[in-house]
């Protein structure tokens, strides 16, 4: 609103500069009424201005809009009243600044109807203690005709300002519903990808496919969830699941991990992608750490004797979303796999790596080294258990 007042000061001013103008041209000895009159004007909207460019506008731009629109209604009314000794209805005045405050700025409408009714009880006061007569250049002397007139063309402007203002609000309504739902699915975007990938296919709609020389993945299993499942009511079973994969989330987005997804019971994070990063084995690392001690809180706090088994492998992977329907973010590629496979064959309550985990970390963590063993699909395999950091 404070820039179309802007603009109907200066449309304003404009106006009366260009009738003076004229009027002075036209007739050189004008009378002494008409010059104060528009000294008046000019004064208030000198006010008007002031008012529009101060730095408290926010609170003074109602008064502003009545003072402009009063400028040139009110004013000539009264200053005619007192100096020519008339009743002066200019019609072609207040139509042009009441069709003006419609066309420019249509908002508040009981605004429209205050500057409205202002004219029309000025007029009505003075034509009931005075008994000046009426003057019009336009329809002559028929009051009751001009009034009825003109009510109804303020009517007909109050209307269109009233409908225009609901159509702002309604658009507004509009426009807040589609930002919050689209925070919302954003939001479940997210949920689902990370953020990376999100941008992604926001931006695009070709395949999303990356190749990554170096990551990190981590498979940790809940041993014994199974056999929980068939001895406890539905509702537990969820509750508890839920309860410590939202914890085991909270742990990997604190130290800067992705979680890809959970299978059944399972885990599986990963570090490096889709966000390459230089430490991302050695962030797997703490994060199997802090796993096992945060489900040994939970269990001191429940009551429950939990148990993990976890695998962690490092290496080349490919990444990427699959399926139109209910797509997921996924990686693959033998690093998926032998992580996967130092899970599964593991020891329960243990972290198990193969011998590049431990290469790369054994100068700022503790291992145990078990030795060859079997692993399905790659033969004998050196395998060793991450106890602590150093």
């Amino acid at each position: 609103m404070r820039i179309r007042l802007r603009l109907g000061a200066l449309f304003g001013t404009l106006i009366l500069i260009t009738f003076m103008t004229l009027n002075l041209s036209r007739y050189p000895e004008i009378e002494q009424t008409w010059l104060n009159t528009n000294l008046i004007q000019s004064v208030a909207l000198l006010l008007c201005a002031i008012l529009l460019f101060s730095p408290s506008i926010r609170r003074e731009q109602n008064a502003a809009f009545i003072l402009l629109s009063w400028s040139f209604t009110l004013i000539p009314i009264y200053w005619f009243h007192v100096g020519e000794h008339i009743l002066k209805v200019d019609f072609v005045t207040w139509t042009l600044v009441f069709l003006a405050q419609a066309t420019l700025m249509p908002v508040k409408w009981h605004l429209h109807a205050l500057s409205q009714l202002g004219v029309f009880a000025l007029l009505l006061v003075i034509s009931l203690v005075s008994d000046h007569p009426l003057n019009s250049s336009i329809l002559g002397n028929d009051f009751p005709f001009l009034f009825t007139w003109l009510l109804w063309f303020c009517v007909i402007c109050d209307i269109a300002v009233y409908l225009h203002e609901r159509l702002l609000y309604n658009n507004f309504i509009t426009l807040k519903n589609l930002q919050t739902e689209r925070a919302q699915s954003e939001h479940l975007l997210l949920n689902i990808f990370p953020e990376p990938i999100s941008r992604l296919l926001k931006k695009e709609k070709q395949q999303v496919a990356e190749y990554y020389p170096e990551a990190s993945i981590l498979f940790a299993d809940l041993v014994g969830f199974t056999d929980m499942c068939d001895k406890c009511p539905p509702g537990q079973v969820v509750t508890l699941l839920n309860d410590l994969f939202t914890e085991f989330d909270e742990l990997a987005l604190d130290m800067g991990l992705e979680k890809i997804k959970t299978i059944g019971d399972a885990y599986m994070a990963a570090s490096g992608v889709p966000t390459v990063c230089d430490d991302h084995l050695e962030r797997v690392a703490d994060f199997a750490l802090a796993l096992r001690n945060r489900l040994d809180e939970y269990n001191k706090a429940h009551s429950e004797q939990l148990l993990l088994r976890i695998g962690i492998h490092s290496g080349p992977v490919v990444a990427g979303v699959i399926g139109s329907w209910k797509f997921s973010y996924d990686l693959w590629g033998d690093t998926v796999n032998t992580a996967s496979r130092m899970e599964s064959q593991g020891v329960v309550g243990q972290i198990q790596v193969t011998d590049t985990v431990y290469q790369q970390l054994q100068e700022k963590f503790l291992f145990e080294n078990r030795g060859e063993i079997q692993i399905k699909g790659k033969g004998m395999l050196n395998v060793y258990l991450l106890k602590s950091r150093r």
